[in-house]
């Protein structure tokens, strides 16, 4: 099966519309419509249900999708393993969630990779049902997430944790009265969401709702307002002066899990990773 079908399938499936994915392809619209009428023909299925503006994928879509999603990661990972140099002998596949990478595991990462110069990466950011979903199909290694699964096939262990700390910018005053009116919601999990609701009033402004804790913390410098940002990440601004910490809001706990699944054959590289993520000093 030509790969540009399911990748068009997936396109359409993800922008819901065929002008969209025809723009975001560099294809013309009838270009694409043509393409899911030869993936529709090869399966012999309705993928898409047609209402005007409105579509939706069938049920035999919704089947294909993780399948479409699985078939195109497994030969972007062939065609790395194949272009592998003869000087790197390991390839490991990382993901988290776009918050973790921003403020723990970036700065960690780059150095650990100077450390570990065998290993050929795959970095991705992931929501945590595609994080555990990749892992079991055995297309992701080693996945660094908030809220642990709870699957017997995985080996899910406490890796460290991350303090979040409330700040607000440096020339407005550090209270949490302040932080009502400007505020920059970052999702830091479920656990963090049910304390959170307990430190904030209900009538609190939310300006920003963002699960990437970089672009909270540029609006933040740029623009003003307040957030719970991981401490590590902030400490150098807080040290310049450019943060500061909210006197009268506490601080939130949240432990950060590694998983991998029990009978990868990388277990030894993966405690390698683990462990060298855990002695970086940033």
């Amino acid at each position: 099966m030509d790969t540009e079908l399911l990748k068009t399938f997936l396109e359409v499936h993800r922008t819901r519309h065929f002008g969209k994915a025809a723009e975001n392809l560099f294809l013309t619209q009838s270009a694409v419509s043509f393409r899911i009428r030869q993936l529709e023909q090869h399966l012999g299925v309705a993928l898409f249900s047609r209402y005007r503006n409105n579509i939706q994928l069938t049920t035999a879509g919704e089947r294909l999708l993780p399948h479409a999603e699985a078939m195109l990661v497994t030969l972007q990972r062939a065609r790395q393993d194949v272009a592998i140099t003869d000087d790197q002998q390991l390839q490991l596949a990382i993901a988290s969630t776009a918050s973790i990478w921003d403020g723990y595991l970036l700065s960690r990462f780059n150095a650990l990779r100077d450390q570990l110069p065998t290993f050929s990466w795959r970095a991705e950011s992931l929501e945590r049902e595609q994080m555990i979903r990749s892992l079991l199909e055995r297309q992701l290694d080693l996945a660094l997430l908030f809220d642990p699964p709870k699957t017997d096939d995985l080996m899910v262990e406490l890796h460290t944790e991350l303090r979040l700390i409330p700040v607000i910018r440096s020339n407005d005053k550090p209270t949490k009265a302040a932080m009502q009116s400007n505020y920059i919601l970052v999702d830091w999990g479920t656990v963090f969401q049910i304390k959170h609701a307990d430190i904030l009033d209900e009538n609190t402004k939310v300006a920003v709702r963002t699960n990437h804790a970089g672009l909270a913390l540029s609006r933040l410098l740029q623009q003003g307002g307040a957030a719970y940002l991981p401490e590590t990440m902030v400490q150098h601004l807080l040290e310049l002066g450019q943060l500061q910490q909210v006197v009268d809001a506490p601080s939130i706990q949240r432990n950060l899990y590694s998983a991998y699944l029990k009978t990868t054959d990388s277990v030894s590289s993966i405690q390698q990773v683990l462990s060298g993520l855990k002695q970086v000093r940033v």
